[in-house]
């Protein structure tokens, strides 16, 4: 009786956090602007999609920023875990304390914070704040991405590496980055979906004509939200969907190969 209920609660808990998501996707093909009721079976929406000049404007500007915050965002905190993995005590503690500031506070905190600071350096807003807001908000996550794995290594490997000669870089990229690729893989992930999904940080921190997909979403719905802005988000998620089928089988086939080497 037990594992029935378990099941239950366990299918109720997945309806929960799906069923919007399946609504959306069903109401990307509906027929009708109104989200309450279904009029049939239609492509219109996708079709308006490439012909709406606002909403792929700011699909390039999410999808641009996205990349380069992660690539950035990814370099800086591997580097930095291997860094704060190295440290022992209070400074250790203290490094780690601080980085996880960002992510308990709130993003609307971190937000202002950053547009008061590009305000006291007069810098100005636009999309070299934006990436550089997604940067300071997504490098944190990335560390406590890579911390984890960098604590399982066996340190004398390291230690083996200079003392034949290696020099502190050749031994971090040919000795700990390969043994640490799915952290970073997964570091990568969190910091490009944050900063597709950001709203707070992105709406503070830009400027004029530049807008990300969430800013443009956010000044649809007062208006009400077009029909389009469904079928980009289910685009968005099939194209997640395949890009994470793909990183789990190449993982896959790369313990595969691992096990027949042993």
């Amino acid at each position: 009786m037990k594992k029935i209920i378990d099941k239950i609660y366990l299918f109720l808990i997945f309806i929960f956090l799906y069923a919007p998501i399946f609504v959306l996707i069903v109401f990307s093909f509906n027929n009708s602007k109104l989200r309450g009721s279904w009029a049939g079976f239609t492509l219109k929406w996708y079709k308006n999609l490439l012909n709406d000049p606002a909403i792929l404007s700011s699909l390039w500007t999410t999808i641009i920023v996205a990349v380069v915050a992660t690539i950035i965002s990814t370099i800086v905190g591997t580097f930095a875990a291997i860094a704060i993995n190295e440290l022992r005590g209070v400074k250790k503690d203290l490094i780690l304390d601080i980085n996880y500031l960002p992510v308990i506070n709130p993003d609307i905190v971190t937000a202002v914070a950053l547009m008061g600071f590009f305000g006291l350096i007069n810098m100005q807003m636009g999309y070299r704040t934006m990436i550089l807001s997604h940067v300071v908000f997504c490098i944190p996550y990335v560390i406590l991405s890579i911390l984890p794995k960098l604590s399982q290594l066996d340190k004398n490997t390291l230690e083996a590496a200079l003392d034949l000669g290696a020099t502190p870089f050749y031994a971090i990229r040919y000795v700990v980055i390969p043994q640490i690729k799915p952290a970073i893989l997964t570091g990568a992930l969190m910091a490009f979906t944050l900063s597709i999904d950001d709203f707070a940080i992105s709406f503070f921190n830009t400027g004029q004509g530049v807008s990300n997909l969430s800013i443009t979403i956010y000044s649809m719905a007062r208006k009400g939200i077009n029909p389009s802005i469904n079928a980009i988000s289910t685009l968005m998620l099939v194209a997640l969907l395949i890009l994470l089928v793909i990183i789990n089988k190449r993982s896959e086939n790369q313990n595969i190969n691992k096990e027949q080497e042993v």
